[in-house]
């Protein structure tokens, strides 16, 4: 599946089906996420045994042009930086639209420790590429995973049964999640949108049952089988969306 942008609607998120929006940065900074995260406690959740020295691995599921990947690795490696970091840390972070992560590879500052590449996650063979990166650090899993208001999209473009799908694949990938979901209220405006500018709506949209308060629907689907379970809320942010993290059952022995 390949995202189109309309090059006449470039701002207009009806013209980017996927959440593919070429300045999305430009209305939800960067900076509005990670200061909801206390400083160190996803790193101190994240540390591993007393001299060890495998890197951290984080995977960011629809980076668009990179720059909240590159705060949240920041974030992470905060005070030193990335040329002197205090963790060995090292991103996969992947997009839908080739055109974002061009944009995002030429900015990369980081480019020894932040990887972009564009696939869709919900093709069959995406998990090459989670693994391909994995092996590189004899790791069958990342460290963390992060997925910043990209839940909405899934659900819109491939079902209930697609949100499941997505959701189950990224709790087997990583032992934990940061998950941002978009409300209710944000389906029915990229619904809206769509239709103002002469467009099909999205196939899926009139046949979802999982609907209404977002942020509880998706922690069930994600704890429901007792795999996974929240472990923080960190608030909202200025656009009111929730951030959650999860730990699944296979992080339960590492030190927190």
């Amino acid at each position: 599946m390949m995202a189109e942008v309309d090059p006449a609607h470039p701002l207009d998120p009806g013209a980017a089906p996927y959440g593919n929006f070429p300045n999305y940065y430009t209305f939800h900074p960067p900076e509005s996420r990670i200061q909801l995260l206390p400083p160190g406690l996803l790193l101190g959740l994240l540390h591993r045994q007393e001299g060890e020295e495998q890197p951290l691995l984080a995977l960011d599921v629809g980076c668009n042009t990179g720059e909240l990947s590159i705060g949240l690795y920041n974030h992470l490696v905060q005070p030193v930086g990335c040329s002197q970091g205090q963790e060995d840390v090292h991103f996969l972070c992947c997009d839908i639209d080739p055109d974002l992560i061009t944009r995002a590879e030429t900015s990369n500052p980081c480019p020894d420790a932040i990887s972009f590449t564009s696939l869709d996650i919900m093709d069959s063979s995406s998990p090459v590429v989670f693994h391909k990166f994995l092996d590189r650090f004899s790791r069958s899993t990342f460290h963390i995973g992060f997925c910043m208001s990209i839940t909405m999209w899934i659900h819109l473009n491939h079902g209930d049964q697609g949100l499941v799908e997505f959701l189950s694949r990224l709790t087997k990938l990583c032992d934990y999640l940061l998950v941002e979901p978009q409300p209710w209220k944000c389906y029915r405006s990229a619904g809206r949108r769509l239709r103002k500018l002469g467009r099909q709506d999205f196939d899926h949209f009139h046949t979802l049952s999982i609907r209404g308060d977002m942020t509880k629907q998706i922690t069930n689907i994600l704890t429901r089988d007792g795999s996974t379970e929240l472990i923080h809320s960190f608030g909202n942010t200025s656009w009111d969306r929730s951030l959650l993290l999860f730990k699944s059952r296979r992080a339960t022995q590492l030190p927190s």
